[in-house]
């Protein structure tokens, strides 16, 4: 079975504040994409995101944007890895007033050792991608700045 792994959080924000801090490469720039993001995460759209801990900018194709409520993403397999692409879903679903519950499951890993163990670093990415979204959003910091370099 292809290595597939679901992660979630909650943001004391409303749902389409939570979405848009996603969507929009400004703010995506601030807490995540330490090398920074171009391009609106829109349906049909190909943007960019790069990472300073990792060389060069990788494409991302936006396949579905439903404000608020969910985004799917895929992007390319590192080379290393095998070939293909990933499905990142993101799920967005109000649990309370102003709280929002954020689901990301990424699939479509190769069934590979190598790819079993790109997965887990995915995996801890995208945790990782929650925490710093919530101190975003909630405190107004950056929890990735110096992480990585």
């Amino acid at each position: 079975m292809p290595p597939e792994f679901t992660v979630s959080g909650i943001v004391s924000r409303p749902a389409p504040q939570v979405h848009e801090a996603i969507a929009d490469p400004a703010q995506l720039s601030r807490y995540f994409t330490t090398g920074g993001a171009q391009g609106r995460l829109e349906a049909g759209a190909t943007v960019t995101w790069a990472f300073g801990e990792f060389p060069g900018a990788f494409p991302v194709t936006v396949v579905e944007a439903v404000p608020g409520r969910r985004l799917v993403l895929r992007w390319g397999v590192p080379p290393e890895v095998g070939a293909g692409e990933t499905t990142v879903t993101f799920e967005l679903k109000e649990v309370a007033p102003g709280r929002t519950q954020v689901q990301i499951t990424e699939r479509g890993w190769p069934d590979t050792p190598a790819g079993r163990q790109a997965s887990y670093g995915n995996c801890m990415g995208w945790s990782q991608f929650l925490s710093a979204l919530k101190a975003h959003l909630e405190y107004g910091i950056n929890l990735r700045e110096g992480m990585y370099a």
